[in-house]
């Protein structure tokens, strides 16, 4: 493709070479530059892509493009504004701008953002239009996952995401716009038919995120100059602050009298395998739905996911369905088991997390809460005093065992928690090894308890001794079963 098509949406200005030339690749990473591709260069917060320059063009690129003055030789150059905005533009038109023939929806909201993009995919999916997910889990399509560093990847990766996603059937791409990726113009380079906010509150401040709340807020408020149409939370005090300068058509929903897609009712659904909130819709549709992921937050979740699937063309059967059977991985993720007490996978590693993860679950009035965690290594010690004080209160029974213990010794990192939980008289039992933690688990969960097995959630590994080893906690539970451990299930006692 010629530097000049790739260019086509952007002002610039042309300081030496000629636009006219054919461009290979576009590459932002210089360990990454091939010949004949044109190098953008982008300033991250321990790198300057533009003091790489030269030698990206004595690796073979026919063009760089700069941001600021630099002196580099034997190549074009081309000076724009902003190179990650560019970075965006040159992305799209690289890959034939996919985004014009798929139906896109980006979400935004300090929390929620993973959990409605999955319900979104599931409805729309049983609705029969292949949906591919761009977030923190990494980029789904189909059975595939392809792992990414950011929630919200560079421009470069979803506009290469979205062509793939095309590739292999797919009608509808659902993303997670964080903060910081509409911040650095990941996101650019294309119009959203859908933008969907969840709710605001304090995070990313400080260091190389957000200034403070003020920015933050800014910042997840460029969607809704970036969408045609804003389906917001109107019960979230942020919400007008979310459509300040906004050029979007706008939708709403909530419990409030004035939203557009109204819930009421909301109830909590349980029973063994099976954790979720019920609750009845009305304004645009009445119906009555039920979705598979505990706590009664989800149900804003639930909505917005809602009122997006309506507007695409999703029938009532298609949202009952695809909310029934919702599953977000690693995320208060259900594991099938033939036993009358429920298992789950959470991500909670920290105390916030498990602190909610934990008093969402008491909510469902288990017979017995038990919580399987551990703590990760070369981290506060602090933070496991509070892990271990948080599950000491809310657990009737905590699992003490390994996370990603890195460098240091597991024994010194599970004391520590040990002194957190001591100091609420929990009960607890220690299990150093992360597999045999889960057998005992198994082996001894009783009718009506619910057991957590907290810390690695979507994570597919364990980090000791700076080794990454496989460790996928449903191939683990899979294994044990095969092994026969539900046979062995007794009524243990508690330690």
């Amino acid at each position: 493709m010629r530097l000049e098509k790739l260019l086509s949406r952007l002002s610039y200005t042309v300081v030496c070479g000629d636009v006219e030339v054919d461009i290979s690749d576009v590459i932002y990473d210089s360990r990454k530059v091939c010949r004949g591709c044109v190098f953008v260069c982008l300033e991250g917060a321990s790198f300057d892509g533009h003091d790489f320059a030269q030698a990206a063009i004595d690796a073979g690129a026919a063009a760089v493009v700069a941001g600021r003055d630099i002196k580099a030789e034997g190549a074009a150059v081309i000076r724009v504004d902003d190179t990650r905005k560019a970075l965006a533009f040159m992305s799209a038109e690289y890959f034939g701008r996919p985004a014009d023939t798929l139906t896109t929806i980006g979400i935004t909201g300090t929390k929620g953002k993973t959990t409605t993009a999955c319900m979104i995919r599931s409805i729309l999916e049983v609705a029969g239009m292949k949906t591919g997910v761009i977030g923190t889990l990494g980029i789904i399509i189909g059975d595939k996952l392809i792992k990414t560093a950011n929630t919200t990847p560079e421009s470069y990766e979803i506009q290469k995401a979205m062509r793939q996603m095309i590739d292999e059937g797919c009608k509808c791409v659902v993303m997670e716009a964080s903060s910081l990726g509409l911040k650095w113009h990941r996101t650019d380079g294309f119009c959203f038919d859908y933008g969907l906010f969840t709710n605001f509150s304090h995070d990313h401040i400080g260091g190389v995120e957000h200034a403070d709340m003020e920015e933050y807020a800014q910042c997840k408020a460029m969607l809704f100059r970036q969408c045609l149409t804003g389906i917001m939370n109107i019960d979230d005090p942020a919400y007008t602050k979310m459509l300040e300068d906004h050029t979007c058509r706008v939708e709403t929903f909530g419990f409030s009298d004035k939203a557009e897609l109204r819930a009421s009712d909301d109830k909590l659904v349980s029973r063994a395998g099976y954790l979720g909130v019920g609750f009845k819709i009305s304004g645009k549709v009445d119906m009555t739905v039920s979705a598979a992921i505990p706590g009664k937050f989800n149900v804003y979740n639930a909505l917005a996911a809602i009122a997006v699937c309506l507007d695409i063309g999703a029938d009532k059967q298609a949202i009952v369905e695809g909310l029934d059977k919702v599953r977000v991985k690693g995320r208060v993720e259900p594991v099938p088991i033939a036993a009358d007490f429920t298992l789950l996978i959470d991500y909670a590693h920290n105390a916030l997390s498990m602190e909610n993860i934990l008093t969402t679950l008491r909510e469902y009035k288990p017979e017995r809460l038990i919580t399987l965690f551990g703590a990760g290594g070369n981290r506060p010690r602090d933070r496991r005093y509070e892990m271990g004080e948080i599950s000491g209160r809310l657990s009737d029974l905590s699992v003490i065992t390994e996370d990603n213990s890195r460098f240091e010794n597991v024994m010194d990192i599970i004391d520590d928690i040990r002194t957190g939980i001591d100091r609420t008289g929990g009960k607890y039992v220690v299990i150093p090894d992360r597999t045999d933690a889960i057998r005992y688990c198994l082996e001894n969960g009783r009718k009506g308890d619910i057991i957590v097995l907290a810390g690695k959630g979507h994570e597919d590994y364990q980090d000791k001794n700076g080794v990454k080893t496989h460790y996928d906690e449903r191939e683990v539970i899979a294994g044990l079963i095969a092994e026969g451990v539900l046979e062995k299930n007794s009524k243990g006692e508690e330690t």
